[in-house]
């Protein structure tokens, strides 16, 4: 059992490595997601007014709309290369915690997906107008949200991974499952962009990452499984 528990942390940080090994080998797994974000952001302003009061106004909903079509990019490849080349059976074969292996993946995939938008954020604040002061809020925010996004996006994946139209049924399966994440989260960046206490909906955003990254682990291994009978 000691050999067990011991051998589980060197298990998962070897399929954290090799997660980020092969994704700096493909930089557009990377850059994909963030430069649709940026885009996303930086071209209200061209669309519609430069008057700051007016981006400001709208800079929560564009910031949180972005981030989440941003994460979606990325999900679908999540596990389907695994499928393919038979990783995702090898897993299964270890002899440790499906759900500890792939809750490894998941996090190496918010390093990739979800921390490239965090670290953007600034960029977005400064093009949205929005006060130097809102941006450790939106930062943070984001970074719990995309998070919630990752697990919750990760049992999505493992559930389609025998279909042809996955990118489709992944979308339908995980944006209903993700609107509290989208309500709290621009709800937390309006109120910081007014100045205002925002210490609720963030702690509400770290609660919801908490019961994600608990219960979704568990949920993605049963769904593997019945993806590889």
């Amino acid at each position: 059992m000691s050999t067990l528990t011991t051998a589980l942390p060197r298990a998962a940080w070897l399929v954290l490595e090799r997660e980020l090994r092969l994704a700096f080998r493909r930089w557009e797994q990377i850059t994909h997601p963030v430069v649709f974000f940026v885009m996303m952001a930086t071209l209200f302003p061209l669309a519609l007014s430069p008057e700051p009061a007016l981006l400001r106004t709208l800079a929560p909903g564009v910031v949180w709309v972005g981030a989440l079509l941003a994460s979606l990019l990325a999900l679908d490849t999540l596990y389907r290369g695994d499928l393919e080349d038979g990783t995702l059976e090898q897993l299964t074969l270890t002899g440790q915690p499906l759900g500890a292996l792939l809750l490894a993946k998941t996090v190496a995939h918010w390093l990739l997906s979800g921390l490239p938008l965090v670290v953007a954020a600034p960029l977005i604040a400064y093009a949205l107008a929005a006060p130097g002061e809102a941006v450790g809020t939106l930062m943070a925010s984001i970074a719990l949200g995309t998070g919630v996004l990752s697990f919750v996006g990760s049992v999505g994946a493992a559930l389609t991974l025998g279909s042809r139209r996955g990118s489709v049924l992944l979308s339908l399966l995980v944006l209903p499952l993700v609107m509290p994440v989208l309500i709290f989260g621009a709800r937390a960046t309006d109120l910081a962009i007014r100045g205002e206490p925002s210490t609720g909906p963030v702690w509400l955003l770290a609660a919801m990452l908490i019961l994600a990254a608990t219960l979704t682990p568990l949920a993605t291994a049963a769904a593997v499984r019945v993806s590889l009978e």
